[in-house]
């Protein structure tokens, strides 16, 4: 895949975020009230934060890309997906993978390890920090 193209296709939703961000600003509310204007403020630094802290994960998302590469280069490994397979960026590094692997149809198979949305609230509701430990075999 190339560079510029995998720089967007695994920041989709930062990018989604960042536009939100800048759509809640140029939206005119304060030509209604002056006062709807500071809780538009709010929300794009919300939108603007969270896209920023999104954005910095890509270098974590191209070292898990390359170590599920390594490690389903032989053979595929459903299992290795499994974690993934948990949240939406997880599942975009997964198709980016995939893809890298030319094995795209694998996708399907991987959908059982998808939690369902309320399932996934609930379990993370507090964020978590997800490690990864690479084997030496892998080096």
């Amino acid at each position: 895949m190339n560079k510029i193209f995998k720089f967007i296709y695994l920041n989709t939703y930062s990018f989604l975020l960042l536009f939100c961000g800048i759509i809640s600003i140029l939206v005119p509310f304060y030509k209604i009230s002056k006062v709807l204007f500071i809780p538009q403020v709010i929300v794009f630094f919300i939108f603007f934060y969270y896209s920023v802290k999104l954005f910095s994960t890509y270098k974590d998302k191209l070292i898990k890309c390359d170590i599920l590469l390594k490690k389903n280069k032989d053979e595929f490994r459903p299992e290795t997906f499994k974690i993934f397979m948990q949240a939406p960026c997880g599942r975009l590094v997964t198709k980016s993978v995939l893809q890298d692997l030319n094995q795209k149809d694998k996708y399907k198979e991987l959908l059982i390890y998808k939690e369902p949305f309320f399932v996934s609230v609930k379990n993370n509701f507090k964020p978590t920090k997800t490690s990864i430990y690479i084997n030496e075999e892998f080096k």
